[in-house]
Formats: C-alpha cells, structure tokens, sequence
C-alpha cells in the first residue's frame, strides 16, 4: 500500500495538485492520468522517493519496484545483472558475498557476515535469481543470447524492456511504470498486460495508450483540478464518470444561478419599499445559494481534421518487387500490392521485422517529398494520378528546423496562406496565443509532434503515411488523431502499436513475420481473432 497524505507541490504560479490525501491499496491497479504537464511524472516521482512534497508525507513500502527512464545507466551490467538489480536487498547481498568469497582467507567475522548474506540470499530466491531473470527478459522478448551481453550493446527499444524486467523482479510489494509500453511491438504489450494483471501488489501506471489502461487497471487516479480524483474501472470508465460528475455540477450551479437572478430582481425592486422583512430573508438566501465557482478542468482537447485539397485517383499506389537489404541481411523481399483509394493500411509486426524499412522503400521517390533512392535496391512504386503524400516520420530528429518560431516554420509550407489562418491552426494543437512564436529548438516531443500535424493538415495530402505518431502524444491528442483518422477520405499508411487505432482505423493490414509480409484484406480485429485462432 501507498499512502499520500495532505501532498502539494507547485512550480511558481502553476499549482500541480494542493493538499492530496489518497491511498493506493494493495491488489488493486491503478491508472495515473491527465493531460501534458499536467504532474503525472512529478507525482510518480514523489511516491518513488525522488522528490520531496513540498508540503505533505508519503508512505510506501520497502520493496518497490520502478521503472528506470535512464537508458543509459546499466551499460557496463551484464544484461541479467541489469535485471536482477531490480531487487535492491538481493543484489546488494549478492554483490558483498562475491567480494568475500573472492578472499584467499577470511576472519570470523567475515565468516559471520558471509553466512548472513547466504541467508538473505535465500530469503530473496537468489539462487534462482538468473532464471527467473530470464524468464521475463524472454516474455519481453529479449532471446537467450543476449542474457550474457552488457545493456550498451542492446539497441533502445531492447533496453527499455531490459528495464521493465528490472522494476518486475523480485516480487516488489508496488510497481511504479512510467510509460511502460513506449517502444514496445503489440506482442509484447500482449504479455505485460498479461503479467500485470496477475500482480498481486500495488500498481500505478502512467500511459497513453487507452486500450492498455482500459484491460489492466481496475482504479483510474486522474489528476486534474488541481487535485487527484480516483475513479473505479479502467480508462473509458472514468471518461464517463467524470463527465457525468462535471455535467451535473454544471447543471446545479445553472440552476443556483437562475434561482438567485430570480431573488436579485426581488430584492432590487422591492428594497426601498415596504417589503423590508422578505427583502432580507431573500439576502440571505441568495448568501446560501452563492454559485461555488467550478474548478477549471486542465485537460485539452487539440482538434485534427485531416483534408484533402483533391482526391488521388482510384488507384492510391501499386508496387512490385520491392526488396531492401543491410548488410547482407534481405529485410523486405519482393514485395507486391496494389492500394486503392480511401484504403487505411495497419503495418502490424514485432520491432525490427521492416515496418519502417518498409515504409521508407514506399516513399523512396513518392509526389511531394524528396527522393531517397538509397532506401530501396530493388522493385517499382507507381504512385495514382494526383497522389500527393504526407509523411509523418518515427524519428523526428532535424525534419523541424532549428532557429525559426513555430508558427514561420509552418508558414513556408504555405506562404500564400493568411497569417491568421496559420495561427488559427497552430491554436486547433494547443499552441495559444504566444505560444505560436515559440522557437522551434525549445520545442518538447508532445509539441514537435503537434507541430508537424498542423503541416500535414496545412498541405491537405490525399494519402497518410504515419510511423508511430501516438509517440510524445498524450490521450486526448490520441483520441482526436484517432477520430481525425476515422473521418480521413483518402488514404492512409499506419505503423502504430495503439491496439485502438488498429482497431478503429484499419481497413486492411500488412503483418511483417519471418521475413514475410502478409496482405490481409480486412480489419484488424478479424485478422487478429483468425490469428489467434490459428495459434489454439
């Protein structure tokens, strides 16, 4: 159990949450929500230890399990190390009984000490420490023979999820997850969902991916009016109970509103006159009735409305023999199809099967963007009459430049367009006001991602290409590229780990597995119950 008892924390005028008391009980899993900067990571933090309250106490237990957002700081561990840290107690007795054991003699005291740390050692499963250690890094998808290699050898998404094998080891009596599910492939989400929901202990969890929050939480802890609210049930539970709740309170105070105008227009007309007695009664009821100002909620909402400034033909694209190799290694083998408009393509696979090479052999020369005859060897691509492609990249590393304002980062993409449409736009993503001059190095991820949705619905493209674009985003901006998509007419490529999106968007899917592409012509839900059913 954790316990958070009268919590404030504030940065200058911005007040985080004021005064919290809540307790997060054992067995039950919670979902920390709320928009960007809202405190989500700041909360996580203080029931972690990290930081300090600046008023208040927390209560946590001694085993806790947390996952690390430094990927940096196990390097030199051996994978299996790495892991088995994540049981603070065992490693450090684990560490102690080899430097004794490394001794060519030892004092009785030594002796003493090495009996005790075999005890803890015990106490703490350490003797099968490494197998269990395995055991998740294969759930995670981590294979056996990377177990023995150091973490600086693994790629980023690999050491992520040698990350999250370290917050689960060892039992802990609460787990803390900040964003556990970011560059994790569907397969992998599967498994943590599976494993979590089996926890015994205390869970909370940050993420934006709702399907995650909806199949693993049972409480949602949602951080808004300044305070944190808990709501029973998973993430779409509490979207309606907080409705509801805002809804009526809405409507209770419109009806205290109209009572008092009522009695203001007594009192107004009747002061001077005889009427002292009734006069005063209704100033005193108006005294009662006084509206209580709601709260103002911190959340959001961007708008994305994608449109195009002309259809493409029927045809959207057609391609044969695409192939694409590194170092020797056939990613993409002779691959064929052909896309018509309006079609809504889910690219579907584990991490490192060639989604991304995938897509970037597509667009080796597509209307609109710069050619990159480097990122096909083989095939032809012929793209529709008209086809005009918008591209949303993973790595947003130098597509934004450095050294402009945002709003005339977006303008060149458009120079005849009117400044104030320009600013309207960059206000449909939340940049109000001055934030539209905000310089683009300053730019966070949510933002450079909500930066270049405001250029593809300027450039209207009548086909999408999006690789992993929920990244940096919070729920609410999901939820409304999720509608955005939906609506979309033309053509849409997907590359997303969000079970939602697949669900809701696709229309067809391309599933990466063993060096293969699968083109199933039908919605994700019926490709992944065939799959499924397949495996029985």
């Amino acid at each position: 159990m954790i316990s958070v008892s009268a919590v404030s924390m504030r940065y200058g005028s911005k007040v985080l949450f004021d005064d919290v008391t809540t307790t997060f009980s054992s067995g039950r899993r919670y979902g920390l929500t709320g928009p960007n900067g809202a405190g989500k990571s700041t909360f996580m933090k203080l029931l972690s230890g990290e930081l300090q309250p600046q008023k208040g106490t927390v209560t946590r237990p001694e085993k806790l399990g947390l996952l690390s957002q430094d990927q940096y700081a196990f390097d030199q561990y051996r994978v299996v190390d790495t892991v088995i840290m994540g049981n603070r107690r065992l490693w450090k007795a684990m560490e102690e009984r080899e430097l004794l054991y490394a001794k060519t003699e030892m004092t009785d005291d030594e002796g003493m000490r090495l009996g005790e740390l075999e005890g803890i050692v015990g106490e703490e499963d350490g003797y099968g420490a490494e197998s269990d250690a395995a055991i998740l890094l294969q759930g995670l998808d981590i294979p056996d023979e990377l177990h023995q290699r150091t973490v600086g050898e693994l790629q980023g998404g690999q050491k992520v999820r040698v990350l999250l094998a370290q917050a689960l080891f060892g039992n802990p009596q609460a787990l803390l997850l900040d964003e556990p599910t970011n560059h994790l492939d569907l397969d992998s989400i599967h498994w943590l969902v599976d494993f979590l929901s089996r926890y015994q202990g205390t869970l909370i969890v940050i993420s934006h991916d709702r399907h995650f929050l909806n199949a693993v939480c049972t409480h949602i802890a949602d951080i808004d009016y300044e305070t944190i609210i808990t709501y029973t049930g998973g993430y779409d539970d509490m979207v309606l109970a907080k409705t509801q709740i805002r809804s009526r309170l809405e409507s209770q105070n419109e009806q205290r509103e109209k009572k008092i105008a009522q009695l203001q227009d007594f009192i107004q007309r009747f002061s001077a006159g005889t009427r002292s007695s009734q006069v005063q009664s209704r100033r005193k009821e108006v005294e009662r009735l006084e509206t209580t100002a709601l709260a103002r909620s911190n959340i959001q909402r961007p708008y994305i409305r994608f449109q195009q400034a002309r259809p493409s033909g029927r045809l959207a694209m057609e391609c044969k023999g695409v192939s694409k190799a590194f170092d020797g290694l056939r990613v993409i083998r002779d691959f064929e199809a052909v896309v018509t408009r309006g079609e809504k393509i889910v690219l579907h696979g584990r991490n490192g099967v060639g989604k991304t090479t995938l897509i970037k052999a597509l667009l080796s020369d597509a209307p609109g963007l710069d050619a990159s005859p480097q990122d096909i060897d083989a095939g032809t691509i012929r793209w529709g009459h008209e086809a005009s492609v918008g591209y949303f990249a993973q790595d947003h590393t130098g597509v934004i430049k450095k050294g402009l304002k945002a709003v005339d980062w977006l303008h060149q993409f458009d120079p005849d367009a009117d400044r104030q449409d320009i600013h309207g736009l960059l206000g449909q993503m939340l940049f109000k006001g001055e934030e539209g001059y905000k310089p683009t190095e300053a730019l966070s991820g949510g933002e450079t991602a909500r930066l270049l949705f405001c250029r593809l619905m300027l450039q209207k493209p009548n086909v999408l290409v999006l690789d992993e674009p929920t990244n940096h985003l919070d729920l609410e901006s999901i939820n409304a590229l999720n509608v955005a998509l939906q609506k979309y007419e033309g053509t849409v490529f997907l590359v997303t780990h969000d079970q939602d999106l697949m669900e809701e968007v696709g229309t067809r899917v391309w599933h990466f597995e063993d060096g293969a592409v699968e083109d199933f012509k039908g919605p994700f839900e019926e490709f992944e119950a065939r799959r499924l059913s397949s495996k029985a």
